[in-house]
C-alpha cells in the first residue's frame, strides 16, 4: 500500500507517495491551479501514480496541506458573514486593541472589518466573570434577527458572547436556534471553537472561521470528488496549523486551523530529518514562490504559539511559530517612488509567474535574477518538465531594472539577489536572535523550491555555521505531512492564583479535556494504543499580561511544589528572571489529542555510493557575488553523488524539486541518510 502527501503552494503543489512496504519514498511536481488548487491536486496525483505505476486502489492514506482559509482571509473573498453578540459589545470586532506596531508610519492600516456594523446584531443577555447567570437570552430578539440575516442573505455568522469561553450555555441556546431556523447557514460559536479568555481575540477568531468556513466547505467536497475520481476511496486528511492532522469533518467545522497549514507540516518534516542528522538545533527556512518561512527548533521541538496574526487579524488558536514574510522566487522586482530598487511582497505567483517561465510573465522576479546568473538553469527545470527561457528573463531584467537604475545587467540581478537574502536574513534574526538564541549554535535547514539557492548566503549573512539541504527540498511540507500525526488541541481558562485548590481542579480539568480528547480520537478511528496526550499549563505572576507554557506530565502525578518550580525556570529562560515569593496565576489548561500514524522510515540505500565523475552531469559559468565574477562551475546531479566524500564549492546541484547553490570555498558532503551538509559559508 501507498501513502500520499500533498503540499498547495502559490506556485507549485508538491507531491509525496511513500511505499508502505518497502520505504521508498518518491517525489513529485506540478504548477499549482490559484482558481482551484484541488485541480492541480487531481492532475498531479493522477500524473504521479501513473508515471510511478501505482494504482489508485493501492493508496491507503491521502494528506494534504493547503492555503485556502489563509487565501480567502488574505484576499477577503470569504463568505458574507454576520455577528450575534452580547447587547453593547458590537464594536469590539472594530475596536480591537489599543495596540500600534506602526505607530509612526502614516501608511499602515487597519485591515478592513470582515463584518459590517450593519450585519453585527446584539442580544440582550448576561453571564458574569464567574459564567452564572445574569439575564437569559432573549429568543424574541433571536428570532428578529434571523429574519434580517435572511433578507440580508447571509451565507455564515459568527456568535461570541462575553464570558461564553467559561459558561457556553447561552451561544449554544442561539446556535440551535439558528441551525433549527436555517438550516444551510454556516454557524461558528465561539465555545465551540476557542473556549479561552482575552474577548477580542476570541471574537476575531470565531468571525474568521466563519467568514472562511463556505468556502472552505466547497473546496473539501471539491477534493473529496476528485480524491474519488481517482479510483481511491480514503478520504483526504487535512495537516492544520499545529503539525497535526484532522479529517475533513473536523476541518469543516474548524477551517481557520489551517492557516499555517503547509507551512507547518514542512517544520515538523523538518525536526525529524534534522534529527535523524543529528542536528537538535535548527532553524527552518522554507522559500516557495510566494514567500520565505522561518521556524526555531529547541531540543528537537518545534516551537508553538497561540498569539499570532493572518493578514493583520488575531487569530487565536494553537500553531507552529513561524514567521512570514513576502519573498520567494516569485517576488517581483521593481523600482519605488524614491528610485530605489525593492524586492517583493507582491509575487507573480503560479499564473502568470516569472518571465522565464514563459507563461505570459512580464515582470522580473527573483527566479529570473538566479537565471540570469546561471545559478539557475538557463535551459530546463524540474527534470527537463520545465522549459526555461533565459534571452526573455534577461530582456526583462534590463528594461524594468537595469536601465531605470543605470546598472550593467548581471549587477541589477545580484542587486535583486541581495535585497531578497538581507530580508530572508532579517526574518530569520525575528525568530533566533531576538528572542536570545546563539545563531552560531544553529544549523540552517533549507527547503523549498528556492530555499537552496539562497541558503548559503543568507547562512553566511547570519553566522549561521551549517546548513542542511534535505533530499528532494522541493517537496519537505509534502513529505511532513507523512511525518505527522493525527492531533486537535483543546483548551479550558481557570484564572486562579496557584494554591492546592486551583491545582485540584487543574487536575479536574486535564481529566475532562482528556475524555473529551479521547472521544475526538475515537471519531477520527485512532485506536486506544496509538492515543496520546500532551498536557500544557499557561502560567503567570500576578500582575503580568502574558504567559508562560509550563508542560504537565499527561501519565505521572506532578506536584503543585514542582510545578511552580518548572514555571519559575520557564519564566527566568524566557525574560531572563524569576521573582521568588510572588504569587502566581494558572490562566490556561491546554492539552493535545495525539493519534500515532505510521512514518516512513529512511529508505536511503548507503551502499549505492556513486562516484564524483559519475555525480558530474556538466559545467556552467556562474555569478555568485559581484566580487567573485563568473566561474566555471561543476553541475552535480544529486541522486548520483557518492556519500561521505568531501567536495568543495563552487558547485551547482540539481535534482527534480530544487537546485542547490554552493559558493566558492564551501565544503561540503552527503550524508549517509542523503542530506547535503555545508559548512564554511563566507559572507559577501
Amino acid at each position: 500500500m501507498y501513502r500520499i502527501g500533498v503540499d498547495v503552494g502559490g506556485t507549485f503543489t508538491d507531491f509525496t507517495l511513500l511505499n508502505e512496504s518497502t520505504g521508498e519514498v518518491l517525489f513529485y511536481k506540478v504548477s499549482s491551479t490559484p482558481s482551484d488548487p484541488s485541480e492541480a491536486i487531481l492532475v498531479g496525483a493522477r500524473e504521479m501514480l501513473k508515471e510511478f505505476q501505482v494504482k489508485a486502489a493501492d493508496v491507503s492514506f491521502i494528506g494534504h496541506g493547503t492555503t485556502v482559509a489563509t487565501n480567502l482571509i488574505i484576499e477577503r473573498k470569504g463568505a458574507k458573514t454576520a455577528l450575534i453578540t452580547t447587547k453593547g459589545f458590537r464594536d469590539v470586532l472594530e475596536i480591537g486593541r489599543q495596540t500600534r506596531p506602526h505607530l509612526y508610519d502614516y501608511q499602515v492600516h487597519n485591515p478592513p472589518v470582515l463584518v459590517p456594523r450593519a450585519l453585527r446584531f446584539e442580544v440582550s443577555e448576561r453571564l458574569d466573570s464567574g459564567g452564572k447567570e445574569l439575564s437569559a437570552v432573549d429568543m424574541a430578539e433571536v428570532d428578529a434577527i434571523i429574519e434580517k440575516l435572511i433578507e440580508a442573505d447571509v451565507k455564515a455568522v459568527a456568535i461570541c458572547f462575553l464570558h461564553s469561553y467559561i459558561n457556553p450555555a447561552h451561544e449554544a441556546v442561539v446556535r440551535d436556534r439558528l441551525r433549527e431556523r436555517l438550516p444551510d447557514l454556516y454557524v461558528t460559536a465561539s465555545a465551540d471553537l476557542l473556549p479561552e479568555f482575552r474577548e477580542f481575540e476570541r471574537l476575531s477568531t470565531t468571525v474568521l472561521n466563519s467568514y472562511s468556513g463556505p468556502r472552505m466547505q466547497t473546496y473539501l467536497d471539491r477534493l473529496a470528488n476528485n480524491v474519488s475520481s481517482l479510483g481511491s476511496t480514503v478520504t483526504p486528511y487535512t495537516i492544520h496549523s499545529n503539525g497535526g492532522l484532522m479529517s475533513i469533518p473536523t476541518v469543516r467545522q474548524f477551517p481557520v486551523r489551517t492557516c499555517l497549514s503547509g507551512p507547518a507540516a514542512g517544520v515538523v518534516g523538518a525536526a525529524v530529518v534534522a534529527k535523524e542528522a543529528g542536528f537538535e538545533n535548527v532553524l527552518t527556512f522554507d522559500v516557495g514562490g510566494t514567500s520565505t518561512d522561518v521556524s526555531v527548533i529547541v531540543d528537537g521541538q518545534p516551537q508553538f504559539t497561540s498569539n499570532r496574526t493572518v493578514a493583520d487579524y488575531p487569530v487565536k488558536t494553537p500553531m507552529v511559530d513561524i514567521h512570514v514574510i513576502g519573498a520567494g522566487g516569485g517576488s517581483i522586482a521593481s523600482i519605488d517612488d524614491a528610485g530605489a530598487l525593492k524586492v517583493g511582497p507582491h509575487s507573480a505567483g503560479a499564473v502568470p509567474g516569472p518571465v522565464a517561465y514563459g507563461r505570459g510573465g512580464d515582470k522580473p522576479t527573483v527566479t529570473d535574477a538566479n537565471v540570469v546568473l546561471h545559478r539557475l538553469s538557463p535551459v530546463t527545470l524540474l527534470n527537463g518538465k520545465l522549459k526555461v527561457e533565459e534571452d526573455d528573463a534577461r530582456r526583462v531584467l534590463q528594461h524594468r531594472v537595469a536601465a531605470p537604475l543605470d546598472l550593467a545587467l548581471e549587477d541589477a540581478a545580484v542587486g535583486i539577489l541581495r535585497i531578497t537574502n538581507a530580508n530572508m536574513g532579517r526574518a530569520i534574526r525575528s525568530v533566533s536572535t531576538e528572542r536570545g538564541h546563539d545563531l552560531s549554535k544553529f544549523a540552517l535547514m533549507a527547503f523549498g523550491g528556492a530555499g537552496p539557492l539562497h541558503a548559503c548566503d543568507v547562512a553566511a549573512e547570519c553566522g549561521i555555521p551549517t546548513v542542511i539541504i534535505p533530499r528532494e527540498p522541493g517537496t519537505m511540507c509534502a513529505r511532513g505531512i507523512l511525518l505527522s500525526d493525527i492531533s486537535l488541541d483543546f483548551v479550558r481558562t481557570l484564572i486562579k492564583t496557584a494554591t492546592p485548590s486551583a491545582w485540584d481542579a487543574v487536575t479536574q480539568n486535564f481529566a475532562e479535556m482528556r475524555a473529551e480528547g479521547a472521544a475526538w480520537l475515537e471519531g477520527e478511528k485512532v485506536e486506544a494504543d496509538l492515543r496520546r496526550y500532551v498536557q500544557v499549563v499557561e502560567v503567570r505572576y500576578e500582575g503580568q499580561n502574558f504567559e508562560v507554557a509550563v508542560a504537565v506530565p499527561s501519565d505521572t502525578e506532578m506536584s503543585l511544589a514542582d510545578f511552580l518550580a518548572e514555571f519559575a525556570k520557564g519564566h527566568h529562560a524566557e525574560y531572563g528572571y524569576d521573582i521568588p515569593g510572588r504569587a502566581v496565576e494558572i490562566v490556561n489548561c491546554r492539552i493535545k489529542a495525539v493519534g500515532l500514524v505510521p512514518k516512513p522510515h529512511n529508505d536511503f540505500h548507503p551502499d549505492n555510493l556513486g562516484t564524483i565523475d559519475g555525480a558530474r552531469i556538466g559545467s556552467r559559468t556562474v555569478l555568485f557575488s559581484a566580487k567573485s565574477g563568473r566561474i566555471e562551475t561543476p553541475i552535480y546531479e544529486r541522486s548520483r553523488m557518492p556519500l561521505e566524500t568531501a567536495f568543495s564549492g563552487p558547485a551547482i546541484i540539481e535534482e527534480m524539486s530544487s537546485t542547490t547553490v554552493i559558493p566558492p570555498e564551501a565544503k561540503f558532503h552527503v550524508d549517509r541518510a542523503g542530506n547535503i551538509i555545508i559548512s564554511n559559508m563566507k559572507a559577501v
